[in-house]
């Protein structure tokens, strides 16, 4: 008897779905691929790494085990893990705004 097949589906592929959800979402992002892995570049300290199988990212630090906290998603449903992607964005943003001269520059290039 073998193991059932996972399905996986094109790293690059699924990090272009994300990076489309995203937009929808107002959240811009890069992607990055190569070696059997993509990554969505979105903000200082969010990047998204998908094998075709999962969409990873880190959320946190337990610092009683000094270890880092992953979130996960199936690659399957980019719709949702951009939601949630999204989300953590918005909080990471609250935290790490942009500096005032690259927020002059943003506001001049539109």
């Amino acid at each position: 008897m073998s193991a059932p097949a996972l399905i996986t589906i094109d790293p690059r592929h699924s990090a272009e779905l994300l990076r489309q959800a995203l937009e929808r979402h107002g959240v811009t992002a890069d992607i990055h691929h190569g070696y059997g892995l993509a990554l969505v570049s979105v903000w200082v300290g969010l990047v998204v790494w998908c094998d075709g199988q999962y969409f990873w990212w880190r959320t946190g630090w337990n610092a009683h085990r000094r270890r880092v906290i992953y979130a996960w998603h199936p690659a399957i449903d980019p719709v949702r893990a951009a939601r949630r992607i999204s989300m953590h964005y918005s909080d990471l943003r609250k935290a790490h705004p942009l500096s005032p001269m690259i927020s002059e520059l943003v506001d001049e290039a539109e």
